[in-house]
């Protein structure tokens, strides 16, 4: 009987040790914005692409990159108090949301800058 009840304890014991061993998981950090912080690099990677295909005109790109750069100061506000809230968050996604528009508009209008010479191409034609 004793041997029965030891076993149960040492049964008991191997599935409850490594339960209690576990560490709970990180506390989320409240200043962290991965997705706002993505969504900024693919955005600027969008308009360095318009620039070099020549679908931005160096006005056009110009413009894009100050949105940019407002829409960074406005997360950096959003950080200085060390947490962003769902409002700000979402401040900054209708934002982001706005830019991206922005980009997309602007690289399929039809001003190009297709040879590069900071002057503005009318036509329909474009690069491959």
């Amino acid at each position: 009987m004793k041997l029965k009840s030891t076993l149960a304890v040492l049964l008991v014991s191997a599935f409850a040790l490594p339960v209690l061993a576990q560490t709970p998981p990180p506390a989320r950090d409240p200043n962290a914005t991965p997705g706002i912080d993505k969504r900024l690099d693919n955005q600027e990677k969008r308009i360095e692409q318009g620039e070099k295909s020549g679908t931005l005109t160096p006005h056009e790109a110009g413009r894009l990159e100050t949105r940019e750069a407002k829409t960074e100061a406005d997360l950096a506000a959003a950080k200085s108090d060390g947490k962003v809230t769902k409002d700000e968050r979402k401040d900054l996604h209708q934002d982001l949301n706005h830019d991206s528009r922005a980009i997309h508009h602007q690289k399929h209008d039809r001003q190009h800058d297709l040879n590069h010479n900071g002057r503005v191409d009318r036509g329909h034609h474009r690069v491959p």
